[in-house]
């Protein structure tokens, strides 16, 4: 696991030893009843850290509303206006999002620096593909990962001007290589916690696909603190994927679901079945593992780890446990009985 300075951002502290999921707001800055409505679900959903687009002096109104409302840190994403970030500061913001290269002279980010820092508020650098320096771009040619990693760097290096270093980075691209490459040379520079997103992903199909390449494969490498799943959906979907991504490399508790493709041995409905084991797992935060099985064939001897599992037969099932039978049961029981038997565990 990569070493990284820790950082506080409200009760969550971001060292690495627990990946935090983050998600943001899509509700429109000036519907102040419904943010506060959509912070709650996404808390409840079992979102870590919140962001809200603050585009406005108004929408600073939000960010009091939204903290009655919900204990995790709230993050307020501020562009250009650094005065913005000191009315966010003054309203109880937990992290700001800024690019201090675009919010004006030294003294600008130096009065955004120095509040923070009084305060106690980190500042999440955020760099992405379309926002880099003319001079950088110039020089790259293309918004490479050299040429973010050079943008971030140096926006790190107008906070330490001022003896800021409560500092989380971020760069993003929606192109996963790029965004792959620019985090591990990232990671490679600087020891700053890193906030990890594919941008711009798409819908929830190819969103999903493209976050759980590029964040999945960061993980493994042991880079990367908290995480967005970014989808042009409703981000409540975006806590579910997160979460699904985390468990699947051991770094979130949950079921885990086996279950096989299928072939012309199974003789169950092997399709419906898994599909209901599923839902009725959603919400099971249990640390099994679960198989279900099309035949003999991979279970319970390619399932043999699953710590419970079915295996189909011809309009039946055997149920085993830690790869061993207990015992067969009918088609129409399969759910009930696996279900049960996970109570049992």
């Amino acid at each position: 696991m990569r070493k990284c300075n820790p950082v506080r951002v409200g009760n969550c502290v971001l060292d690495g030893s627990y990946i935090y999921i983050q998600s943001m707001l899509n509700t429109r800055s000036d519907d102040i009843e419904g943010s506060v409505r959509q912070a709650a679900e996404l808390e409840a959903a079992g979102c870590e850290i919140i962001r809200a687009a603050i585009p406005d002096m108004e929408a600073v109104k939000l960010i009091p509303a939204i903290k009655e409302k919900i204990s995790v840190p709230l993050v307020a994403d501020i562009h250009f206006d650094y005065r913005l970030a000191l009315e966010a500061v003054s309203a109880g913001i937990d992290k700001i999002r800024i690019n201090p290269g675009n919010i004006g002279d030294m003294d600008r980010v130096k009065q955004v620096a120095d509040a923070c820092r009084n305060k106690g508020i980190p500042i999440r650098i955020g760099v992405n593909s379309g926002s880099l320096e003319k001079e950088i771009l110039a020089k790259y040619g293309s918004p490479t990962p050299e040429a973010l990693v050079e943008s971030a760097m140096g926006h790190a290096r107008l906070l330490e001007r001022f003896d800021f270093e409560d500092i989380v980075i971020s760069i993003k691209s929606s192109d996963v290589n790029k965004m792959i490459a620019s985090y591990r040379l990232a990671a490679e520079r600087c020891d700053y916690p890193l906030h990890l997103g594919v941008t711009e992903a798409g819908t929830e199909r190819m969103g999903l696909i493209k976050s759980a390449v590029g964040i999945g494969s960061l993980l493994c490498d042991g880079i990367g603190e908290t995480i967005r799943v970014s989808l042009t959906d409703d981000p409540i979907r975006e806590i579910a994927a997160a979460k699904d991504i985390l468990r699947s490399i051991g770094r979130r508790k949950g079921v885990q679901l086996i279950s096989c493709p299928t072939c012309g041995r199974t003789r169950i409905d092997l399709v419906r079945v898994t599909k209901e084991v599923e839902e009725a797992l959603a919400d099971c935060d249990r640390d099994i593992k679960v198989a279900v099985m099309g035949c003999v064939v991979n279970g319970p001897g390619e399932a043999r780890e699953a710590d419970i599992g079915i295996a189909g037969g011809d309009g039946c099932a055997v149920i085993f446990k830690n790869g061993e039978v207990l015992r067969k049961i009918k088609e129409e029981n399969i759910v009930t009985e696996l279900l049960g038997e996970i109570e049992k565990l």
